[in-house]
């Protein structure tokens, strides 16, 4: 009896934080199907319409709401966010790779790395812009804030693959090097196959991570804006539901990259089984 008052008090609450965590989305995507021109963030709905999503393409005739100043801000946004995933990545793997055995200095690295991602995001962007000023170095989004980027996203990959490569069988790359196997090939051959969902995670988090940062991006960018700061921009000043249009957007964006991650996760469980039963074979 008691057992199952337990579960439901945790199916509750559960429920509870499901609603609390997905209720704003919910709203969000209803608002952005309301009437334009002049229609504001209301609910009810008086009257449904498709035409924030048209506004935001450019497809509406022109009115006094101009359209969100986006399109240069979301490639600015895409181009760093698989730039930092691409060297966050790397280092994560050959990082991880390098502390499977222990080294003089290792605990001390270890903190230094996983520090990037425990400091405050105002105070490392507000300390970029200060050393960038004094060293007389411009701010840009591939630059400063890119390093500021990597320095962030890198913990985590780091992380990721560090307990990938903690629970991975030693035994295959010593077979493979009995058998007169180069380092450089056992890992390009074995090891890298062998924990690339470990890699898919890492790379998923460095993008993500990047592809929405605010604080670390805020001191660091210049002139040049990123898509989470145009957008602060837009609806400091004022809220229309074209912002709504494009939460509902960027949301389907974002379920389109879990469900490609997701794909290629079983693709590669698929081939490392298949490659686990020829070896039994």
């Amino acid at each position: 009896m008691q057992a199952s008052g337990t579960k439901l008090a945790l199916g509750i609450y559960t429920t509870l934080f499901l609603v609390f965590l997905y209720g704003p989305m919910v709203v969000l995507a209803i608002l952005s199907f309301q009437t334009g021109p002049e229609g504001g963030p209301q609910f009810p709905i008086i009257e449904w319409s498709t035409y924030w999503y048209k506004h935001l393409f450019g497809l509406t005739p022109p009115t006094r709401i101009a359209p969100l100043p986006i399109e240069e801000a979301l490639v600015r946004s895409l181009l760093l966010a698989v730039m930092t995933m691409i060297v966050s990545t790397v280092l994560g793997v050959t990082s991880a790779q390098a502390f499977r055995k222990k080294f003089t200095g290792s605990g001390f690295a270890f903190y230094l790395i996983v520090l990037g991602m425990m400091v405050p995001g105002v105070l490392v962007g507000l300390g970029m812009a200060l050393v960038a000023n004094a060293l007389g170095v411009d701010r840009h989004w591939w630059g400063t804030t890119f390093v500021l980027h990597v320095v962030y996203t890198y913990p985590f990959a780091f992380l990721v693959m560090l307990a990938i490569l903690n629970r991975f069988d030693q035994n295959v790359e010593e077979a493979s090097w009995s058998l007169g196997v180069s380092p450089v090939k056992t890992f390009r051959k074995v090891t890298f196959p062998l924990i690339f969902p470990g890699v898919l995670s890492a790379m998923l988090f460095a993008f993500t991570l990047s592809y929405d940062e605010f604080s670390r991006t805020l001191f660091a960018s210049g002139r040049d804006l990123t898509l989470p700061l145009a957008i602060y921009g837009t609806f400091s000043v004022e809220v229309h539901p074209n912002v709504f249009a494009f939460g509902v957007l960027t949301t389907l964006f974002s379920f389109a990259l879990l469900g490609t991650y997701a794909a290629l996760m079983m693709l590669s469980i698929r081939r490392a089984r298949r490659v686990a039963i020829q070896e039994e074979a």
